[in-house]
């Protein structure tokens, strides 16, 4: 078969499929429409009544905003103690002291030549030995008290203003317990 008669029978076969397609009856259609023309429209629900809006007076505004600091009141002595808060920036930094607290995890602890020591996981997967006094954590955390299940960590943060720092207690707990 050449290209012509092929041409010539796809040609024929459109045609043919064409002409089936426009030989169709309609009257079915024709019948369901007229019977759905005869038959009365449907009723519209009324729309709902709104409520009217009414305007909340906010009774708290003369009171601190929960986003300002809180003004205390604290005698002389402990404002000079917290003053004495405040880290050592000319201390040599530790390994442990790039990860921030919440990514170092207790695995374990060690006693080897009477010294106790705890086994921290840092985040890269290393393990490292500690003891009290040791720092570790992004905010001056100073190891304070170590336990078979948990070790103590003191941070040093700032309080918000330009020279003041707190103290804040923190626990790395044993993976599992």
């Amino acid at each position: 078969m050449n290209c012509v008669s092929r041409s010539l029978l796809l040609l024929c076969l459109t045609g043919g499929l064409l002409g089936a397609c426009s030989a169709r009856d309609l009257a079915d259609l024709d019948r369901f429409m007229e019977e759905k023309r005869t038959q009365p429209g449907g009723i519209i629900a009324p729309l709902p009544t709104l409520k009217a809006y009414e305007a909340f007076a906010y009774s708290a505004t003369n009171l601190r905003s929960p986003f300002d600091r809180p003004i205390e009141v604290r005698k002389t002595t402990q404002l000079q103690a917290i003053a004495a808060i405040k880290p050592d920036e000319n201390r040599a930094k530790e390994f442990l002291e790039q990860f921030t607290l919440d990514s170092l995890l207790m695995v374990g602890t060690l006693a080897r030549d009477k010294n106790n020591w705890t086994l921290i996981k840092d985040p890269e997967g290393g393990v490292h030995r500690v003891r009290a006094g040791n720092y570790l954590g992004r905010h001056h955390g100073k190891i304070v008290d170590m336990a078979d299940t948990s070790v103590a960590v003191v941070e040093i943060v700032s309080d918000g203003t330009s020279e003041g720092w707190v103290e804040r207690p923190r626990t790395i707990k044993l993976i599992g317990k």
